[in-house]
């Protein structure tokens, strides 16, 4: 399929996508840790890899991953760059090997790791919300680390 827009505005989309207080991820998600009482979460701390959220106490971290940016096995198929190809799948494989390095680093560190799929915030609120509880229970309870949904 090829792009409704000229190139010039593409570029200007793609740029106006925020990496932080995304509607549909990131604030979506506070919504549904606040409707489900899960409290003790920060925003914004200065953590390698800048989590979108951060359980100090229990030393758990959690990403929202857009499904575009972060080459999504599930909602790949619906969202192959038609244009500038070479480019973006470029970039996604650098989001990807990012990702890795973000999780090997926090894994060493001591942090537990939780990555959850921009679609995952819509589609299966109560799947991540018993995600969340268990890594945190497990947290209080063990010191052990460990990512919990590793991604190639």
């Amino acid at each position: 399929m090829t792009d409704t827009v000229s190139r010039e505005k593409r570029s200007e989309i793609m740029r106006a996508v925020r990496s932080t207080q995304n509607r549909s991820t990131e604030l979506q998600l506070v919504k549904i840790l606040r409707k489900n009482r899960i409290s003790g979460w920060r925003r914004g701390c200065h953590l390698f890899g800048k989590p979108d959220f951060v359980f100090r106490k229990e030393k758990v971290v959690i990403f929202v991953d857009g499904c575009f940016w972060h080459g999504c096995k599930t909602c790949r198929r619906n969202m192959k760059p038609s244009t500038n190809s070479d480019y973006w799948l470029a970039k996604i494989a650098r989001n990807k090997a990012r990702g890795r390095k973000v999780n090997a680093v926090l894994r060493r560190a001591g942090w537990r790791i939780i990555r959850i799929w921009e679609h995952e915030v819509s589609k299966v609120p109560d799947k991540i919300i018993r995600l969340i509880q268990k890594t945190l229970v497990r947290g209080k309870n063990e010191k052990e680390t460990g990512h919990l949904q590793p991604r190639d």
